[in-house]
């Protein structure tokens, strides 16, 4: 909870983020999977969002998967994405299983397999998909 707010953060703390973002800097997809029930998520969390079981392992992802949704951004959601704009982002089926959401080149389409790059925005690490050759 914060000072402000009675309710939780819906946001991991850092240190529960660390290996995630800990693999962005460093050019790597991680994610949690479950060793209770093997489901694997990306979004960092102290128990198994299927089973509830609090053992959870990190692995490092291939980075390729296949887009399940787009959306291009026409107006920054704070003035560091302001440079950005247009953006489009997305939400890929990793091919290990769980979903991430990213920044993708413009043109990605739904169904359309993506590899994984990296860019630096605002000095933090984030994913960008473009097509997987072939």
């Amino acid at each position: 909870m914060t000072p402000s707010s009675p309710f939780p953060s819906p946001l991991p703390s850092p240190a529960l983020a660390a290996p995630f973002t800990q693999g962005l800097a460093a050019r790597v997809l991680r994610y949690q999977r479950c060793t209770s029930c093997g489901t694997a998520q990306t979004l960092a969390r102290y128990a198994c969002q299927h089973c509830g079981a609090p053992s959870l392992d990190w692995h490092e992802a291939q980075g390729t998967g296949r887009v399940q949704a787009v959306t291009v951004v026409g107006r920054a959601p704070s003035d560091s994405f302001r440079a950005l704009v247009p953006y489009t982002l997305v939400l890929v089926q990793l091919d290990e299983g769980p979903r991430l959401m990213a920044h993708a080149q413009p043109g990605v389409q739904i169904g359309q397999r993506v590899q994984a790059g990296f860019f630096v925005h605002d000095q933090t690490t984030l994913v960008r998909f473009s097509p997987q050759p072939g």
